[in-house]
Formats: structure tokens, C-alpha cells, sequence
């Protein structure tokens, strides 16, 4: 009886430490990253595809979480900044908002923030949005209506927002802070687009923009990619100096497929991190249990202790970059696999493999480092997208990759 009294202690005092509480209207900062992803990533949310009542479960989440913490509401319907559009039919054509009419659809940007009533501020933010039951950005083959939860796309980044929010109050008070869950980012950037557009503060006091997008499966080789990098011209330097866990990935570049890419256009320093692509990238096995939590808390500390060192060199240089994406060679066929963007060896490597597709057909594997595709030697993903580019479908080449330490020949019909 005495050894059970005592576990009931214990697990009580397990309790005490995982539990928000409020004294005096402060908030106390607890870890809470498991939960909010828990949440977020459940089935009741069905997806949070953008304009459905799950979006909208979520937003509420992240605004309740946003009044615990204690920030103020900046949105233009309190925490909610509401944007309706109609989704695009021709994919060269700008999305117009603030339309009515059949088939508009409403999302809702997020905005909570933390006045410290100085001059510039610091823009942390994250997309909610996700897939919903899957339909046209969904890479699952199956016929069966299933929803994707999109734990790591993107729960992971706004639970990671959430505990950078929590760690901020009180805490590097020569910024202001605003924190942002965007919507619509699936669809093509909406969101963000849209608070660029029709900003609540005064974006030319904006010193530079965080953005957190699939943060949450870590590999044990602790790859950490950084976008945005040369956006300014501190940052490399920060990165470095901040770095003690990480082998870190970085591009220049301030143009990519996520939210930053709004705030780089209007002329704000960005740094985006990313833990890489997977097998269940847009598939309904992106589930809350399979995420790496003590490689999320890792991070948000090395994010916070980079905000931490630039909390006193005030409004930051903004740099513009090449746009490394308007050199992606164009092609009409594909090996049918994920490649591994943080691989910074030589070649490219495979992260994963499509059923039915032509590298599963040749017997391609999981960790296969193509080198050669045709007759192109492959040093990186873009010689690897140049030697992709040549070929046609019905085309049949060679491919050489390095398996263990071995070199393997196989032919490829595209």
C-alpha cells in the first residue's frame, strides 16, 4: 500500500510539471509541444482543409492557446484575420480575394502578439492548413476517402510557434513579436499572401520573418535545413554561432514552397528550417505518434537562442537572392521517388519510394545515392533534375547508384 501511495505521488508530481498555470495573470512556461500536435493532428479536425469546420477547430485551438500565453489580438476579427477567395481553375493565373459568389471559400489567418512597445518587430509564423480528406495535393494512390492528419505538415510548426510564444513572454524585449498561423498555405500561399497584402502592423518596422514548416521528424543524423540564409547578412553568422546540435543544410535562397516566400517579396529577411521530406509526405500516415518531440524542443531552443542573439542589433539588412527555383530544369517524367533534400553529399539521395513507379520497378531501394542517370553524372539535385529533363515518357536509360559501398547498374523505363 505504502509503494503505491508513493506512485500516486510521483505520477502526481509528473502531473504538476506538464500543467500551464496562471499566478498573478503571468503565464508559466510549460512544454506543451505533444499536445498541441496531439490536438491538431487528431481525426476530429479531419485534415484542417482550408474554409471546412475543421480549419476552423483548429483556429480556435491556436487562439485559445494564443490568449493562455497572453498575447493580444492583432487579427481583424480579434485573433482572426478572415480572407475569402476563389480557388484558382488556371494555375498561371493570381488568386482573387475578397470575392463572393459560388464557390468562394473563407479561410482564417491567426494573429496573436507580444507588445514590449518598441520599435520593430519580429514575425514568427507557421501554416495550420492541411489536406483535409486529401483530393488534388494528396500523393495517396487509394481510392478510399482518408483523412490526412498532416502531424509534421504542418502541427509541427505551429507547436513549435506556440512554445517559441510561451518562451518569448517576458523574455529579448527589444522586439516586439507577432505570431501568425497561416491558412490556405496548401493552396498556394494564401494566407500569408493575403496578411502581406492587408497587414495588421506596420510592416516596414518588420526586422525579419521566422517561418517553421514540417519541423517535426529529426533523423539521427541531425540534418536541419535553413532557408533564407542570405537574406541578410547576419544571419550565416548567428547560424553558425547558435549552432551546437545540428548538421546544418542552408540556402540562400529567400524564394520557396512555404509561407516565407510572402515576406522575402516584400522585401523582409527571412530564415525558414525544415527536417525534410518523407514517405508520408501528403498521405494519410503523417501521424502525431511518428514525430521526433525531443528533436522539435531541440530545435525551438536553437531557434529561440537565435532570436536571443539578435534581440539587440535592432531592424536588420535585408538582401535579396538569386531565385535558385527559376534554374529548375522542367521535365515530362520521373523515377518515382523522394529525394532526400538534406543529403549534402555527393549525388542524390533516395528517401522513399512510389508504389508502381519506375525506380520500384527497377529495383531501386530506400538510401540508394544516385551518381549517374543517363549518360549525366548526378553530383546534386539539380544535376540530378538536368539529367531527369532529357527524357520522355516510354524512354529507357541506365542508372547508377551507390548501395552500402557498392556500385549498382540498373535500367529504367520511363
Amino acid at each position: 500500500m505504502k509503494y503505491l501511495l508513493l506512485l500516486f505521488v510521483f505520477l502526481g508530481c509528473i502531473a504538476c510539471k506538464t500543467e500551464k498555470k496562471n499566478y498573478d495573470g503571468k503565464y508559466v512556461y510549460t512544454n506543451q509541444i505533444k499536445k498541441d500536435v496531439t490536438f491538431l493532428a487528431s481525426d476530429d479536425l479531419e485534415g484542417r482543409q482550408t474554409g471546412t469546420k475543421g480549419e476552423k477547430k483548429a483556429a480556435n485551438y491556436i487562439s485559445k492557446r494564443f490568449e493562455e500565453i497572453g498575447l493580444a489580438k492583432k487579427g481583424t476579427n480579434g485573433f482572426l484575420q478572415p480572407f475569402s477567395f476563389k480557388p484558382k481553375t488556371n494555375p498561371h493565373e493570381e488568386v482573387k480575394f475578397d470575392v463572393n459568389g459560388d464557390g468562394t471559400i473563407t479561410g482564417n489567418n491567426v494573429i496573436g502578439f507580444l507588445d514590449n512597445k518598441v520599435e520593430n518587430t519580429v514575425i514568427i509564423g507557421a501554416h495550420y492548413d492541411h489536406l483535409g480528406f486529401g483530393g488534388e495535393g494528396s500523393l495517396y494512390r487509394d481510392s478510399i476517402k482518408t483523412i490526412h492528419n498532416g502531424a509534421d505538415d504542418n502541427a509541427s510548426g505551429i507547436a513549435l510557434m506556440l512554445n517559441l510564444a510561451a518562451k518569448l513572454k517576458e523574455n529579448n524585449i527589444n522586439n516586439n513579436y507577432l505570431f501568425m498561423a497561416f491558412s490556405g498555405e496548401e493552396m498556394g500561399l494564401l494566407g500569408s499572401n493575403y496578411f502581406v497584402k492587408n497587414p495588421t502592423i506596420d510592416t516596414k518596422k518588420v526586422s525579419y520573418m521566422i517561418n517553421m514548416d514540417m519541423v517535426g521528424r529529426l533523423k539521427k543524423d541531425t540534418a536541419l535545413a535553413v532557408y533564407g540564409t542570405g537574406t541578410s547578412p547576419i544571419f550565416k553568422q548567428i547560424l553558425k554561432s547558435q549552432n551546437k546540435n545540428f548538421k546544418l543544410i542552408q540556402q540562400e535562397s529567400g524564394v520557396g514552397p512555404s509561407d516565407h516566400t510572402s515576406f522575402y517579396l516584400a522585401d523582409i529577411p527571412v530564415l525558414h528550417f525544415f527536417t525534410g521530406q518523407h514517405e508520408d509526405y501528403h498521405k494519410p500516415g503523417d501521424d502525431s505518434e511518428k514525430l521526433n518531440y525531443k528533436g522539435m524542443e531541440t530545435i525551438s531552443n536553437y531557434i529561440f537562442s537565435i532570436i536571443s542573439d539578435l534581440d539587440d542589433n535592432g531592424k536588420l539588412t535585408f538582401r535579396k537572392t538569386k531565385n535558385e527555383s527559376e534554374n529548375t530544369p522542367r521535365f515530362k517524367v520521373g523515377l518515382g521517388v523522394i529525394p532526400d533534400y538534406l543529403f549534402d553529399g555527393k549525388g542524390m539521395r533516395i528517401d522513399g519510394i512510389s508504389e508502381d513507379k519506375p525506380a520500384q520497378k527497377a529495383g531501386l531501394q530506400k538510401g540508394d545515392i544516385v551518381v549517374q542517370l543517363g549518360d549525366s553524372l548526378v553530383t546534386n539535385m539539380m544535376s540530378y533534375m538536368r539529367a531527369l529533363s532529357v527524357f520522355k515518357k516510354g524512354d529507357k536509360t541506365k542508372v547508377i547508384v551507390k548501395r552500402d559501398d557498392k556500385s549498382v547498374e540498373k535500367e529504367i523505363n520511363f
